[in-house]
């Protein structure tokens, strides 16, 4: 049974234990819509047709890894509530952001892009002792982590989309803490050797292949 706060359940944290999120590495994250809500368009034939919100979030996918020379995107797909995305974190390679080759927009309207080849799959440090860590102590994101790079792809989102309800739809709520846009958690795993890239890879292109319009919108 989930854990409740504040009498509402909410998800266990995904995260590693052990593994640091600002270490290099081949992450496979998911960010979902608050309700599994269908806000960013709609699969046609087995593609994915964004509206404008979905086209704001797709731009702002795409401007997080032209902001953030340590990150390469691999395999990306943007579903109507919910994104797929393979995330390189690789710093020892990009010392600044012209000698980073960050992804492009590609030529289709929700992916694949180009997988940045150079970085290699690293590890997590099994081996290192675990340390536990104050109960006190505030949490902060570390810099050039996969955590600051949602967090400021959210923040972003939130921001653009309200600045569209401004201009067409003005009396429609906007998104807050207490009407948000995405869940506040996310799902990453990290992939571990190239076998599991491959795997992960086909089943995000696949994604709007495969969506069905009757599966259940609930987690």
């Amino acid at each position: 049974m989930p854990e409740k706060f504040k009498d509402k359940y909410r998800i266990p944290s995904n995260r590693l234990r052990g593994w640091v999120y600002s270490s290099n590495g081949h992450y496979y994250i998911t960010i979902v819509t608050a309700d599994r809500k269908r806000l960013f368009g709609e699969i046609v034939n087995g593609e994915m047709v964004l509206n404008d919100w979905g086209r704001i979030v797709y731009d702002e996918f795409f401007k997080s890894f032209e902001m953030r020379a340590e990150l390469f995107l691999g395999e990306f797909v943007l579903m109507p509530d919910h994104l797929h995305a393979i995330v390189i974190l690789d710093k020892s390679k990009c010392m600044d952001v012209g000698s980073c080759g960050n992804g492009s927009h590609g030529d289709v309207l929700y992916g694949p892009v180009e997988t940045h080849g150079r970085a290699s799959l690293p590890q997590p440090r099994q081996s290192q002792p675990r340390q536990s860590q104050p109960t006190s102590a505030p949490f902060q994101r570390q810099p050039q982590s996969i955590s600051s790079f949602v967090a400021g792809f959210k923040s972003a989102t939130v921001k653009r989309i309200d600045d569209w309800i401004d201009a067409n739809q003005p009396t429609m709520a906007k998104y807050n803490r207490n009407n948000p846009l995405w869940q506040s958690n996310y799902h990453d795993h990290i992939i571990r050797d190239e076998a599991e890239y491959h795997h992960i890879a086909e089943y995000i292109v696949r994604n709007p292949i495969d969506w069905r319009e009757d599966e259940p919108k609930g987690d």
